[in-house]
């Protein structure tokens, strides 16, 4: 039988730590409290408030390190105090949006409580299991006073880790809507993932193809319902730093990082917090809470996506240190001619690992990044093509909001600034993980916004 003595006592003593830290725990629910009182007696828009935290699930969280074997799950004392201890924080500091993930749904009692804390507290919740019954899913709730849910959505990635997503549409409501205006609707679509763990090399093009299925889908979603432009929130645990493929595509799409963003922290800035300690040992960053105001730049997303490809591309090239002038000619492979035609190109991405598995690009998506490539259409990319389209893409740049009176955009929307973030425990946001914090491997993070009135823009066509 597997026994680790110390669990019990660290947890004991987490608890405590937590009671202690409350008035930390609780600083961005006093800040969005405080900030609301002042700005209604200001007659301006009081701020609604995001959290997001993966909570561990007791099936994945291993007691004794050296039996992998033994879990959590197997012990109903020990993940009953912790998910209690979770909900107590969760509730004190009380956040309009509420997103987990590693919500172990394969358990009744588990699901009963945080529905019935939850709920309890004024909440409505929305919970979804990942695909072939893999035990936990997501948990995502928002406060009945501070929102109306208009619409809730789901999406499967069944080819694609048994992952999935869950869409909230949803309208702001009372205490904030007496700033609401006839003119304009006070709307967000808030997006709740996990994504893949890259466990290895070829898994990077998965992540990077599920962010993509996501915004998809939600650009579908805004298209079929005929949609003015919104705040999207996209929460949850990304499995990627800042230094990765899916925080540069994220970014060329005009979305920023809230935590990055209230700190002022630039793109390159990836050692400052970190949000993580994975099951390697190694401490990271990749827990975000991504905004996108309508006033953004946005390229189209297939753009963006190719771009985004390219780049991968590059940088395993790069890893081979290849230089621009080897990688032409690795492509080119066995050609005669100074060009590089379909098929190398197609076998330069199965030797990079992009294509030729289940997890790979598709025939069509493999051809439709030979369309971008290929930029006058003759079937053959040249140097100055593979130049411009390849090893030269501008995917991980990211645009300014552009002057809406340049565009002569008029349409007035509401947006969100980013007034305060702040992430638990505090170590983490000095780049440090405390050994005596057990709640998770993830810490928490709760992001303070305040609606504003702004311009709306358009997608680059």
């Amino acid at each position: 039988m597997c026994v680790y003595i110390g669990e019990r006592r660290k947890m004991r003593k987490d608890c405590r730590r937590v009671s202690k830290m409350k008035g930390r725990i609780s600083k961005i629910g006093s800040y969005a409290i405080s900030s609301s009182i002042r700005d209604q007696q200001q007659h301006q828009q009081p701020c609604i408030t995001c959290t997001t935290f993966n909570i561990l699930a007791p099936i994945y969280k291993r007691l004794n390190h050296e039996d992998p074997s033994c879990r959590e799950s197997d012990y109903r004392a020990y993940w009953l105090a912790r998910n209690r201890s979770i909900l107590d924080s969760l509730i004190y500091e009380r956040s309009s949006i509420i997103c987990l993930q590693e919500f172990w749904v394969g358990n009744e009692e588990l699901v009963n409580l945080y529905e019935k804390r939850l709920g309890d507290a004024g909440y409505v919740n929305f919970k979804l299991g990942r695909t072939n019954n893999r035990g936990d899913g997501l948990l995502t709730a928002v406060r009945k006073d501070h929102f109306k849910v208009l619409n809730y959505r789901e999406f499967l990635f069944n080819d694609f880790g048994d992952r999935v997503a869950q869409l909230l549409h949803v309208e702001i409501a009372a205490p904030f809507s007496q700033c609401r205006t006839n003119d304009i609707r006070q709307e967000i679509l808030i997006v709740n993932t996990h994504l893949l763990f890259p466990h290895d090399s070829s898994l990077c093009i998965v992540r990077l193809h599920q962010v993509y299925k996501i915004l998809q889908y939600v650009e579908s979603y805004q298209k079929e319902n005929d949609l003015n432009p919104m705040p999207i929130i996209l929460c949850g645990d990304w499995n990627g730093s800042k230094r990765g493929h899916v925080y540069k595509f994220l970014r060329s799409q005009g979305f920023v990082s809230s935590y990055d963003t209230a700190h002022q922290y630039a793109d390159a800035d990836a050692q400052k917090w970190v949000s993580h300690r994975n099951h390697r040992g190694n401490i990271c960053g990749v827990d975000f809470i991504w905004l996108l105001n309508p006033n953004r730049y946005r390229k189209l997303l297939k753009t963006s996506w190719s771009e985004a490809v390219f780049a991968m591309f590059k940088y395993l090239l790069r890893r081979a240190s290849l230089t621009e002038n080897d990688a032409f000619a690795f492509l080119k492979a066995d050609n005669h001619g100074d060009y590089i035609n379909y098929s190398g190109f197609c076998e330069a991405l199965r030797q990079l690992n992009l294509i030729g598995h289940c997890n790979g690009l598709s025939v069509e998506e493999s051809k439709e990044l030979w369309d971008q490539a290929d930029k006058d259409g003759n079937g053959v990319v040249d140097l100055t093509e593979f130049q411009q389209g390849i090893w030269n893409s501008s995917g991980s740049e990211q645009r300014e909001e552009i002057s809406h009176e340049a565009r002569g955009i008029q349409e007035q929307t509401i947006g969100f600034s980013i007034k305060n973030a702040v992430l638990f425990p505090p170590e983490v946001e000095k780049g440090m993980w405390p050994e005596d914090y057990s709640l998770s491997d993830h810490a928490r993070l709760t992001v303070v916004f305040s609606p504003i009135r702004m311009p709306c823009s358009q997608s680059l066509s």
